[in-house]
């Protein structure tokens, strides 16, 4: 193996996934016999980040180079030539004679996630399924536990970033966590991007005895506190029951008109960036209101009208981030232009040319977000072109998702659906209308196999969105469930219960009695997923529908 040095991670996975080669590693510049099978890691200046390129020739012995742009390029390809086009046979591995290259059409490929609610370590208590204002209940090492399970899904499934919030708290390590997490991501090719909001959501260190902490700096400057228009809280559409806001701590707001909470905010982004190495930052100006002091109204004057926030249309201003967001752009390129910076531009008003007047002085080079909520998507499938896309003033526009998720649906909202359709769906819109990027919420484990499949879905069509959904299930459903006849009934199981929030018991008992024959017949991983199926139709059997 060449390269290993550079590349270790991926080096370590090839060795991992096939086990009956023995590996020499050969140092750089060291001669390698003609005779001796070889592969070769490196990276490629010429290719994009996330691209790679494999190319497998046989003449005197095997040979097989790996070449990858910054950051991931070379893990992708070794997972593609390890998970996809390597076959293991006794003792050895057959590989085809290829030649063949992919770039990710989506740039952007990101999970959104609150530490509280992350729950990809299930062996532990402390699990949490929605809110915003949590506590962390977990065991203190839950932290690291869950994000380098997820970190490990990502690396090995071309998902390219992980926001978080919640990323800094004294109860799951605080700064010593933080760091150890972002040194094994940046490892595996993942980005970490801590995410903060503008004076909101306790700032750039969320929870803990620390000076960028939002509480301890407004205890410290309390003339600094933001006059809110109306209390903290808010009701979504698309969810079938009221959300609760309790007052604390985690809901204090600092005014974005104090010059001061601005500077404290610019700092807070230098000493993140220089403390822990993000991959980037996601920030925000919180969407739970708008200070409404006389200096915020002048400031904002004609660009927005506060009409706009009348009868909970929205819960947040444009003219506040267009104000501040390029200072805290620059605060958080200190460390260097390769970090991802995300400016979210909060939820269904992509359609909307007057909600971003404000916004013709934000930065180029920021990656601007337009959340989508359930039923605005609905409209946006239909109504969203290039052009739209082309006339506003940001450049790298991504979608996210704020469905598909526990923020929409009845009273199981749709956590654990299967959401691999609506993740195709969006990757597919994005790349048509010329986005360049696609953020889905992520927190529930792939334990769940509906949540297995969707995370698969989203990491294949965001990274290639020509994929075709029968090429989808055929590859990366069919292998996991049994195959081709399997995947169809699956799926068919998996959205029956989907779609129905009541069932006759009498159905269902028969949906776990098909999973469990069906996992007597599979051997492996494919009989996990037939029990969890089962389990699900069980589950719902012993409460009646």
């Amino acid at each position: 193996m060449l390269g290993a040095d550079q590349h270790p991670h991926a080096a370590s996975r090839l060795a991992e996934q096939w086990p009956q080669l023995e590996w020499i590693p050969a140092p750089a510049g060291a001669p390698v016999p003609d005779t001796m099978p070889t592969v070769e890691l490196r990276a490629s200046p010429a290719l994009p980040e996330g691209a790679f390129r494999i190319e497998v020739d046989a003449a005197a012995a095997p040979r097989i180079r790996v070449l990858g742009g910054p950051y991931s390029g070379v893990i992708y390809g070794v997972e593609e030539l390890v998970q996809r086009l390597g076959v293991s046979e006794p003792g050895g591995v057959r590989v085809p004679v290829t030649s063949l290259e992919r770039r990710p059409k989506l740039a952007y490929r990101t999970f959104w996630t609150w530490d509280h609610s992350t729950n990809w370590e299930l062996n532990q208590i402390g699990h949490q399924e929605i809110g915003v204002f949590n506590p962390y209940g977990k065991p203190p090492g839950g932290f690291l536990k869950d994000y380098k399970r997820m970190v490990d899904f990502c690396s090995q499934n071309q998902i390219a970033a992980i926001v978080i919030y919640g990323f800094f708290r004294d109860s799951h390590g605080g700064v010593e966590a933080a760091q150890e997490l972002t040194r094994y991501a940046k490892e595996r090719g993942v980005r970490i991007l801590p995410g903060v909001a503008i004076g909101a959501y306790g700032g750039v260190y969320w929870e803990g005895n620390n000076q960028y902490n939002l509480a301890t700096w407004l205890n410290k400057n309390p003339g600094f506190a933001a006059d809110m228009e109306r209390g903290v809280g808010f009701q979504l559409q698309d969810l079938s029951f009221p959300l609760n806001f309790p007052r604390s701590d985690y809901t204090r707001t600092a005014c974005p008109s104090e010059p001061a909470n601005i500077e404290w905010m610019a700092d807070a982004l230098s000493w993140l960036v220089e403390t822990v190495d993000p991959g980037g930052i996601n920030i925000e100006g919180g969407d739970y209101g708008v200070c409404g002091c006389p200096r915020c109204v002048a400031r904002r004057g004609e660009r927005e009208a506060a009409s706009r926030r009348d009868d909970d249309a929205e819960f947040w201003s444009h003219a506040d981030m267009a104000d501040n967001f390029p200072r805290l752009f620059d605060a958080a390129r200190s460390a260097g232009d390769d970090l991802w910076l995300y400016c979210e531009l909060q939820w269904d008003n992509l359609l909307d040319p007057a909600a971003h007047a404000p916004l013709e002085s934000l930065p180029v080079g920021g990656i601007y977000q337009h959340t989508f909520n359930r039923g605005y998507w609905d409209r946006a499938k239909s109504e969203l072109t290039p052009e739209h896309i082309a006339a506003l003033p940001t450049t790298n526009n991504v979608i996210r998702s704020q469905f598909a998720c526990q923020w929409n649906g009845d009273e199981r909202t749709e956590r654990y659906a299967f959401n691999a359709p609506v993740f195709a769906e969006l990757a597919q819109k994005a790349a048509e209308v010329n986005m360049q990027g696609l953020t889905v919420w992520g927190e529930p484990s792939p334990f769940h196999v509906s949540t297995e499949l969707s995370y698969l879905a989203f990491g294949r069509f965001s990274y290639d969105p020509s994929l075709t959904w029968e090429q989808f299930v055929a590859t990366d459903v069919a292998s996991r469930v049994g195959g081709a006849a399997a995947a169809e009934s699956f799926i068919g199981l998996m959205q029956e219960l989907d779609a129905q929030p009541a069932l006759d018991p009498r159905r269902l008992l028969s949906i776990r009695a098909e999973a469990v024959d069906a996992a007597s017949s599979q051997s492996g991983d494919a009989v996990r997923r037939w029990l969890w199926l089962a389990d699900r139709a069980n589950q719902r059997a012993y409460m009646g529908y």
